[in-house]
């Protein structure tokens, strides 16, 4: 088994140069590829009818050779697979645009939840998905390790399918975190301490507005009319990192 780039940016392009009337039907059938209900390719983050900034952001990334960047990075990373274990087939990569700038169906944070926790059908299908937003700045540093992120959290997925409670959801991201070496050394220590006191009381609970929140924090769960359980400006991906890099035990 390896991770393999399929190259997505020049087709989404294309279809963005269609008419409105002509472009949904053309996004359908790269998605679904022929096959009503099915899905050939994961492209579900591009919104087909998004306004013409994607285009730019679009031609950014392919200025920044994006997908090339992405296919060292998936090459470095599959360097590292013990390649004797083979199961299903190659898991094939497409990079997404998710439009949090002007993309009416799309809300930054539960996309984002929905992209690195919501991925078991993905996996399933030998699928990987690493999103970015079209309000970013890109650099080649933020893309190879975006997609390693992507890539890890695939990895942790083909060998823990299921995510129930709080505490398999950050085990996730203490993964993520430490295939990618993600430091924490400049987050405020006491408000770790409390993150983490905060998780030993709920580690065990499967609420997702409790889960989402333990990720987004007060602000985004009131944006959305979720319960709001105390969480402020560190959030459970910082205590990922901090455990991570051994900055705070877990246990």
């Amino acid at each position: 088994m390896k991770y393999q780039l399929r190259p997505i940016l020049s087709d989404i392009k294309a279809i963005y140069a269609l008419p409105l009337s002509s472009r949904f039907q053309a996004y359908l059938s790269l998605l679904q590829g022929g096959n009503p209900g099915d899905l050939a390719l994961p492209i579900s983050g591009y919104n087909p009818m998004a306004k013409e900034h994607i285009i730019q952001v679009i031609d950014t990334l392919e200025k920044l050779n994006a997908e090339e960047i992405m296919a060292e990075t998936i090459a470095d990373f599959n360097s590292n697979l013990n390649l004797s274990h083979t199961d299903q087939g190659d898991i094939i990569v497409v990079l997404n645009i998710a439009d949090d700038l002007h993309g009416a169906w799309t809300n930054r944070y539960t996309t984002d939840y929905e992209s690195k926790f919501k991925i078991n059908a993905l996996v399933t299908r030998r699928f990987c998905a690493p999103y970015f937003w079209s309000s970013e700045s890109f650099t080649r540093v933020i893309i190879a390790t975006r997609t390693r992120e992507y890539l890890s959290r695939t990895q942790y997925r083909l060998q823990h399918p299921h995510l129930y409670s709080l505490a398999d959801h950050l085990h996730q991201e203490i993964y993520v975190a430490q295939t990618i070496n993600n430091q924490a050394h400049n987050l405020d220590k006491e408000r770790l301490r409390q993150i983490w006191q905060y998780y030993h009381a709920h580690k065990t609970s499967t609420e997702y507005d409790l889960i989402f929140n333990f990720y987004y924090g007060d602000e985004a769960s009131r944006s959305l009319g979720y319960q709001r359980y105390g969480i402020g400006q560190t959030h459970g991906y910082d205590l990922a990192r901090a455990v991570a890099s051994g900055v705070i035990p877990l246990s």
